[in-house]
C-alpha cells in the first residue's frame, strides 16, 4: 500500500523501506471518528535504509535521536484531516520535509566581532539608561 517517497531529483525513499498503518482518529469527524480509521502512522528504518547515503543517515540520526525508537525506526502519524488519503500524504510530506533538512550540511557559524559602531551604540544606550534611574532616585535635600 505505501508508495515511494520522491524528497528530491537525486534522492527518493522505496516503498519497501515505508510501511503504513491506520487507526481510528481523535481528531475532527463527528460520529464518522468512531466507524474510519483516518489516523494514519507511517514507520520508517532509517538505521538500516539504503535509500540515502551514510552521511545523510548519520546526520538524520543525530539530528532528530529523540524521535527515533530503540528499532531505528522513526514514526510520524498524522490525524490532521478527517479523511485517510490526506492523512497519508500529510505524513509522506513530513518525512519528505524532514530527510531533506538533512541532505546539505549545515554551515559552521564563521565568529564575528561586533563593530565599534555598535559597541558604541550598546554603551550609549546603557548609559542613557542609568541616567534616566538616576535621576529617578531622591536626592540629599530633595523631598
Amino acid at each position: 500500500m505505501p508508495r515511494s517517497l520522491i524528497v528530491n531529483s537525486s534522492t527518493s525513499i522505496p516503498a519497501a523501506e515505508l510501511s503504513v498503518s491506520f487507526a481510528r482518529s481523535s481528531g475532527p469527524g463527528g460520529q464518522n471518528v468512531n466507524k474510519v480509521n483516518s489516523k494514519v502512522t507511517l514507520r520508517w528504518n532509517v538505521s538500516e535504509s539504503n535509500a540515502v547515503s551514510l552521511e545523510v543517515r548519520t546526520r538524520f540520526l543525530e539530528r532528530f535521536s529523540s524521535r527515533i525508537n530503540q528499532a531505528g525506526e522513526i514514526l510520524i502519524s498524522s490525524e490532521r484531516y478527517r479523511d485517510q488519503p490526506r492523512n497519508l500524504s500529510d505524513c509522506y510530506e513530513k518525512l519528505r520535509q524532514l530527510v531533506q533538512t538533512t541532505l546539505a550540511p549545515q554551515r559552521k557559524r564563521k565568529k564575528t566581532k561586533p563593530t565599534k559602531a555598535s559597541i558604541e551604540r550598546r554603551l550609549a544606550g546603557k548609559r542613557e539608561k542609568s541616567m534616566r534611574k538616576q535621576n529617578r532616585r531622591l536626592h540629599p535635600g530633595e523631598e
